[in-house]
């Protein structure tokens, strides 16, 4: 099996670099096209053994899966410089561009093409962990077979986990992870902040408040409890967590969230 990557930017990149760990492709079974050098170059250093080509978009008629990694605004360029290449019987098209509907992709692919079948197209959305092969990747499909489905979890699970919804929840997913990963930084450098005034080192206190928010995720994770849950294992009464707590809700702490992931809907 064999994909092609069209964008070598951060994220489609990491992609790249991911896959080339995994189980389901070999380095030289993945293609990553650019205009730029640099990026290509990039990941020449990381694997040599992965193809890279900059700006020809022949390799396509080789491979089993064409994944867009571009910009949102550059879908529609993309799409009319690979029109000739697609094979609508074969290839699974993937686009990650966040914001651009299966529908407005359709449409591009029927007034380039003279073809009125569509292709097994899917939309993913991951966030920028997948460069620790940890991201969340949201993942939802159009023309696709259950076994198609299955394939394309398999192979995004290798990068972190995967879920298949439907393209209605896809913004309210993102909302959550994609966004939502920069939610978690912003308090990661609150926290960072506060350990330095009392009197930490800004990289002990940073690595402090990482591995703690690493350790209640993955409580979480394994016991699949409701935070409260565990926030009450941690809370005795009249202590200093019930403290703390008290003060992040005085100032609007959980609202904030709520108010924030429903913004970026």
């Amino acid at each position: 099996m064999q994909i092609v990557i069209i964008g070598g930017g951060n994220i489609g990149s990491a992609i790249a670099r991911g896959l080339s760990q995994g189980s389901f492709f070999k380095p030289n079974d993945i293609t990553v096209i650019d205009i730029h050098e640099a990026p290509l170059q990039a990941i020449k250093a990381f694997n040599p053994a992965i193809n890279t080509v900059s700006g020809n978009y022949n390799s396509i008629e080789a491979a089993d899966i064409v994944l867009l990694a571009v910009k949102p605004w550059l879908v529609k360029e993309v799409i009319l410089n690979i029109k000739f290449h697609l094979d609508y019987e074969k290839h699974i098209l993937i686009s990650i561009a966040a914001g651009i509907s299966i529908e407005e992709i359709n449409k591009t692919l029927l007034k380039t093409s003279e073809k009125t079948a569509l292709p097994v197209l899917f939309r993913m959305i991951p966030n920028t962990a997948i460069a620790v092969k940890q991201s969340v990747n949201l993942i939802s499909s159009h023309n696709a077979s259950s076994e198609q489905e299955e394939l394309l979890l398999k192979i995004f699970n290798e990068l972190g986990c995967a879920f298949l919804l439907d393209e209605s929840k896809l913004a309210t997913g993102t909302a959550l992870t994609s966004c939502g990963i920069a939610y978690l930084f912003r308090y990661v450098r609150a926290a960072t902040l506060a350990g330095v005034e009392l009197g930490f080192y800004p990289q002990d206190a940073q690595n402090m408040v990482v591995k703690t928010m690493l350790g209640a995720a993955a409580l979480l994770d394994n016991t699949q409890t409701n935070p409260e849950v565990e926030i009450d294992k941690v809370t005795t009464p009249g202590g200093i967590t019930i403290k703390g707590l008290n003060e992040l809700e005085n100032n609007g702490f959980s609202s904030a969230i709520v108010k924030a992931i429903k913004a970026s809907k």
